[in-house]
Parts: structure tokens; sequence; C-alpha cells
């Protein structure tokens, strides 16, 4: 048998010897603990000889290493020793003669190679001592994670856990500040680099699982998720005044074990972002590109989602519920992440992080994960189902209404801390329910079909409605109500498409409020231009225009349709519209794929095309029926060519065949006056002038009729006539009347004056005013003056 040694004397025991023996065995009854204590420090101890052991061997590879590079060095440094040795003595041994040229051999070929092998001799120095040191950081992470994993240490949860842990993600820290010194400095180091980076992988693989469950740990013992099953419906719009906080709640060491842990795990999380950014080679200025949710709050959420998915289940027939309850937790706890856990993100240097904005982004992210899975695809399905179609449609706007509600009460939460710059694109993603339809165009599609169903169902009844043609706009608010004078049914389909576009505008991204605004907008806008064009068309199929009503019907069209193009263009000119134009494509979209970005000329410049070609087409249909008109009262007018040689009849100022006419000429411009805008009247009018001087020009003064002193005088009194019709809208209607003016002036001429000037030719015609007239025209004219 083994000899049994003597206890040590009690002398020689330590206090923390001391310590221990006193907390192990407080009074008799302890004493049988002790075959256990015996068996457990044994394996302790095992365990520490066996990381001792390792160390060693680690140890004695490093400084095997050292030693080989220690070797290298010395012999660089020794040939270099050599090679000055000789420079020496070749510099004693040269004669006076030789030492020039010893000279400039030294400077020529000596000291260049000299220079290269003492820079290689400092960069293996750099490499070796960067590679050691980098082994020793790995090293210490690698003991620090294994340390941290000790299961004694860490069901003791001591304070020496806690600094072993916190001394293993600084040393993390240190070792990437060197790794992106080294990356930057040295990029043909690559392999170091990328051999560190695969030992730091592997110990992060161990720490961040061992962290987030710690921190999980913490969140349970805190009392984390708060109950939820006293809420009723009824109280889901009150803010309550007693909610239970758990993160208010904590004291002493409690608080400064989650504050550790939270704070652990934020440093963690900047860990791993700078180190994405070193791989990726980008700057600080482009990390936006690398923001992910912050850890430590999405652990705060998942319980709550799992809580709350539980009410959800009771309320999939009433939505507005389930949106209710996800608005009052992220309210209710949003405060204590500015006050409690903000300080501990800006103390882990985690740049551009707002812990207010995190939590309402993680809510909101939790709350479409569960409208992507359980809400949208039994809308989509009932949509399908014939019988329950109608329905589907009621459901689905109300849900879209919810969320567009609920978005904007939570962006007013994170808003409120002043911070957030709610423009960007990115942010909006983030805290909006709608970014569902960014995985999900094909429901956005879906939506805008219902949308468009809706809003053309209630145009179609209002537009159906005479009145609404009638009836005038009278909104001092809009300036161009006075000027096109377009009737109600116009102002009505604004109504409709400003609901649209402001239904658009809580979509997060720009390409999907284009592809909605197209999806929804525009066929609305057609569908109006084709109500439009049927109307004109029935007024024209029914009485040629010849009717004052149907000139009434179609100038009030051409109103209506000018009207929604003029405030068109002026919403197009707004930021809204303009940043549809800039090609901020859909980052998921395929080339070749289908595109809803909008060209520059706008998100409605296909119907400005189509909105201006109607009016056009319709303004000279106008000037056409009466050109029409008045042709038909004015063919024995132009017919009676005698009348040019006879003597004109003194008490009449205007030829009697043409009375008729005139008048004819008048009311119908004044009916057309009295209901047409004035923009599109004076294209009206003005192109109805330049006809008639086309026609009363080609048809009397190029129609080799005879002209005598009398029917020169005639003429020019019936044209005075003729224009007086026009100066209600002009100072000088004869502008209009070029050909006819031109006309009348050479006509007015004495005989010697024309002839001898149309012998020098057009540039007579120019110098007494003729511009619009060709030569031979003038003298066709001339030909048919009879001087007495």
């Amino acid at each position: 048998m083994d000899a049994i040694k003597p206890l040590p004397q009690v002398s020689s025991f330590s206090a923390s010897v001391f310590s221990f023996l006193d907390d192990r065995f407080r009074d008799a009854a302890d004493l049988s603990q002790s075959p256990a204590l015996v068996s457990e420090l044994e394996t302790e101890i095992s365990e520490l000889d066996q990381r001792l052991a390792g160390l060693n061997r680690q140890l004695e590879s490093g400084l095997a290493s050292y030693a080989s590079f220690s070797d290298r060095i010395g012999g660089l440094l020794i040939g270099v020793n050599a090679k000055l040795a000789d420079l020496s003595s070749s510099r004693s041994a040269s004669d006076g003669g030789k030492e020039e040229e010893t000279r400039e051999h030294v400077a020529g070929e000596e000291l260049p190679s000299l220079a290269k092998e003492v820079a290689q001799v400092e960069s293996v120095r750099a490499y070796a001592e960067t590679a050691l040191k980098l082994d020793t950081l790995v090293g210490d992470i690698e003991d620090a994670v294994m340390s941290s994993l000790n299961k004694n240490l860490r069901t003791s949860r001591s304070s020496g856990f806690e600094e072993v842990r916190l001394h293993a993600i600084k040393t993390l820290q240190k070792t990437e500040e060197i790794l992106s010194l080294v990356a930057k400095k040295h990029p043909r180091w690559g392999r170091l680099v990328s051999a560190v980076d695969h030992r730091v992988d592997r110990a992060l693989a161990m720490l961040r699982p061992q962290v987030i469950a710690d921190y999980r740990a913490l969140l349970t013992s805190l009392g984390w998720p708060p109950q939820l099953s006293n809420l009723t419906s009824s109280s889901l719009d009150s803010k309550s005044d007693d909610v239970q906080n758990p993160l208010f709640n904590m004291e002493g060491n409690l608080k400064t074990q989650y504050c550790g842990n939270f704070h652990a795990l934020c440093s963690l999380q900047g860990l791993q972002l700078q180190r994405k950014s070193r791989q990726l080679g980008s700057h600080k200025g482009e990390n936006v590109l690398f923001h992910q949710p912050l850890w430590a709050i999405e652990e705060l959420v998942n319980p709550l989602t799992v809580a709350s998915q539980r009410h959800f289940a009771k309320w999939s027939e009433k939505p507005e519920f389930i949106f209710a309850l996800v608005y009052k937790i992220t309210r209710d706890y949003v405060d204590s992440m500015d006050e409690l856990l903000q300080p501990l993100v800006d103390k882990a240097k985690l740049a551009g992080y707002s812990c207010r904005e995190e939590w309402v982004s993680a809510m909101v992210s939790s709350l479409s994960l569960y409208l992507v899975k359980e809400i949208f695809p039994t809308y989509v399905g009932q949509l399908n189902e014939p019988d329950l179609s109608s329905e589907a449609k009621v459901s689905w706007l109300h849900l879209i209404d919810l969320m567009i509600s609920f978005d904007k009460r939570v962006q007013s939460l994170v808003s409120q801390s002043g911070i957030l710059s709610l423009q960007e694109d990115g942010n909006l993603l983030r805290i909006s329910s709608l970014s569902v339809f960014c995985d999900r165009p094909d429901w956005l599609d879906i939506w805008a079909e219902i949308e468009l169903e809706e809003k053309l169902v209630k145009l179609k009844a209002e537009m159906d409605n005479d009145r609404n043609w009638t009836v005038k706009v009278q909104d001092e608010l809009i300036s161009t109500s006075n000027v096109y004078r377009p009737p109600i049914v116009s102002s009505i389909l604004l109504q409709h498409l400003s609901s649209i576009i402001e239904r658009s505008k809580s979509v997060p991204a720009i390409y999907l409020r284009a592809r909605f605004l197209r999806l929804a907008a525009s066929p609305t806008i057609q569908k109006f231009l084709d109500c439009l064009l049927l109307r004109c068309q029935e007024a024209e199929g029914l009485t040629a225009l010849t009717e004052n009503n149907d000139l009434i019907k179609v100038a009030s069209s051409i109103n209506a349709g000018h009207y929604i193009e003029s405030v068109l263009e002026e919403w197009c000119e707004d930021v809204f519209f303009l940043e549809m134009g800039n090609g901020q494509d859909n980052p998921q979209e395929a080339p070749g794929q289908e595109n809803f970005t909008e060209p520059s000329e706008g998100i409605f410049g296909e119907e400005f095309e189509k909105l201006e070609k109607f009016r056009l087409e319709w303004i000279n249909k106008l000037s056409v029926v009466v050109l029409r008109g008045l042709d038909a009262r004015t063919r024995e007018y132009i017919k009676n060519r005698k009348q040019w040689q006879e003597k004109r009849d003194k008490e009449w100022t205007v030829s009697r065949a043409l009375v008729g006419a005139l008048d004819y000429l008048q009311g119908k411009t004044s009916i057309i006056e009295e209901n047409l805008n004035k923009a599109d009247f004076t294209a009206t009018w003005r192109s109805l002038a330049s006809e008639i001087d086309k026609l009363f020009f080609n048809s009397i003064l190029m129609a080799n009729v005879k002209f005598s002193d009398d029917g020169v005088e005639r003429f020019r009194e019936d044209m005075e006539v003729l224009y007086g019709v026009f100066r209600a809208w002009c100072v000088r209607p004869e502008g209009f009347f070029p050909k006819l003016s031109e006309g009348l002036t050479l006509l007015k001429m004495k005989e010697k004056q024309v002839k001898e000037g149309l012998t020098r030719g057009e540039k007579w015609l120019r110098e007494n005013g003729v511009r619009y007239l060709s030569e031979a025209e003038a003298k066709k004219i001339a030909k048919s003056r009879v001087f007495s």
C-alpha cells in the first residue's frame, strides 16, 4: 500500500486557501462532501495541466519560429557586414590613381545592391515582428475564448468570467487594427492576413454563440419578455402608465451583468463590420452597405415576437388589432432604448446606429414577416375564389390602409429623436411594413389592380352624370381652373389621382412608387381621355358639329383635357416625381426584364402626349367646322365674278351676299369663345383666320377676276367687315389675313406704279411691304386690275 502522506502545517496555508476551506466546510455536516470536492479539484487540476502543456507547446513553437527568423536575419546581417568590410579593405588598398574609379564603382553598382539587401532585411524583420505579434495576440484570443467556455467559470458568473471575455474582445479589436494596417501598407502579405483571419474566424465562431446565449439567459432572468396576457382590444390604443419594463427595473449586479453583456455583443458586431469592411476593401463612408440589424436589439424583439404571435392567431379576421399591438409594444418600450441602451452602443463605437431606430425597425420587420407568411397568402388565395373575390378586395384595401397608418405612426416615433432623415430610401425600407412589396412586386401589382378597379368604378359613375360636365370648377386655390374653365368632372378625376399618388408616397422604394403609378394612375388618366374622345365623337357623329350644343360639348371636353394636362405638368415638377426620372432602377431587376423606372420626360410623359394630341385635333376640327359652314354661305358671293366690275351700292358698306356668312361666322365664334378656354380659343380663331385668308385669296384674287376701281373699293369694304369680326380678339386683325391684305395693297396701287414695280421683281415687292405673296401671284393680281 502507498504510504499515507502527512498533512501540511496549518501555518503554511495561504489566505485564499483558508477562505476556500471556510466557504466549503461551514459545519461538520459539510465533511461528507469531501470526496466530491476532491474529485472536482482533481478534474480541474487535470484540465489546468493539459492547458499548461498546450501553452508550453505553443511557446516552444513560437520560440523555434523566432529562432529561425533570427538565424535568417543574422545570416543576412553577416553578409552585409562582410560586404562593408570588403568595401573598406578595397578603399584602403586602392592607390591615389584608382580612388575615383573605385568610388564610381561603389556608387554605381555596390550601393544600390547594398540598399536593396538592407531593405530586404528590414522587410523580413518587420514581417517577422508582425507575424510574431499577431501569433501572440491570436494565441491570447484562443486562450481567452477557451477560458470563457470553462463550465465552472461560467457557472460561477464571477467577475473573472467577465474579465476573460472582455479581454478576448479587446484582443480581437487590437488584432483587427493590426490587420487593417497590414492590409493597407503591405498588400503583399496577403497570406499572413488570410492565416490570421482563419484563426480569428474560428475563435469568433465559438465566442459569438456563447455571448448570445449568455445574453438570452440574462434576459430570461430579467423577466423578458414582459407579460402580454393582460392585454385587451380596448387597451391596445392607449398608453399605459404602469407598463412593466424589466430594463428599467434592473438593479445592482444584474444590471451590471446585463450592461456588460450588451456592450460585449455590440462590440462583437462592430468588430465584424470592421472586418467585413476591410475584407471588401471599403472605406468608412461606405459602411452603410454593410448595415445589419443590431444583434442585441434583435434578441430583445425575438421573444416578444413569439409571445405576440399567440395573440395574432386569434385576430386573423381583425388585422387592426395586430397592428395596434405591435405599435403599442414599440411605443411603450422605445424610451428605454434611448435612455439605457444608446449609451452602451455609443461606448461600443458602433457608428451610425440608433437604438430607437433599431428597435422600431426590428418590430416592423417582425410584423412584416408575419404579414408575408400568414396574412397576404390568405388574401391572395381568396382573390382567386369567385365567391370571396369581392370581399377579399375590400379586405386587401383595408389591410393597405392599416399598413400606411401604422408606418406613419412608427416613423413619427423614430423622427422624435431628431437624428434620422426619413427621406433616405434605405431608412424608409427598414421602418416600413410596405417594404414587403420589395420582395413581392407581384403583390404590389395586385394592390395597384384593385386600387385601379375601385377608382374606375367611382369615376365612371361621376362621368356618366351629365351635370358634372356642365358645372364649372370654381376653385380659387387652383389658379389654372379660371384659365381653362374646366367642368367639375375634371376636378373629380384629379381627386382620384391625388388619392392614388398619396398612397404611392407610402411605398418606401422609388422604383416601386413608379411601378404603382404606372399601373394605377396612368390607366385612370387613359380612361378619362377615352371618355373625352367618346363624347366628342358622339357630338360629331350626330350633327357633324353644326349644332351649338355639340360645339359646347366639344369645347367642354377640350377644357377638361387641357386642365388635366396643366395640373399634371405642375405636379411633375415636384421632387417626388422628379426622383422617378433619375434612373434609380430596381436593384433586383435582371437585365432584359421589364423596368418601371421613368424616362426623362416624366412619369406621365405618354399621357401628356395623348392629351395634347387630343386637344390639337379637336381644336382643328372646331375651326374646320366653322370654315365649312362659312364656305357654304359664301358660295354665291364667290361665284358672282361680275360684281367686282359693277358700280358699288353706296347705301351698303358690305356686299349683301356676304352679310349672312359673316353673321354665321360671328355667331359660331362667339359660341366657341363663350365655352372654350382662352388659350385654346386663341389657337382656334387664329387657325380659322388663316383658313379664311386662304379661301378668299384662292377663290377670288387667284380666280382671274377683273377688278374695276369700284370693285376694288367694294372688296376693301367687305374685307374690313371681315376683319372686324376678329377685331374683338386682336388690335390688327388684318395681320392674320396676310395674303388678302397684301393683295388689296397691290389692287389699290396706280397703274404706272404697279407696272414699273413689277419689272423690278421680288425686291420691289419687299420694299412695298409685300412679303407673303410670290412674284407670280403678284403679277396675276396686277393683271386682274382694270384701270379706268
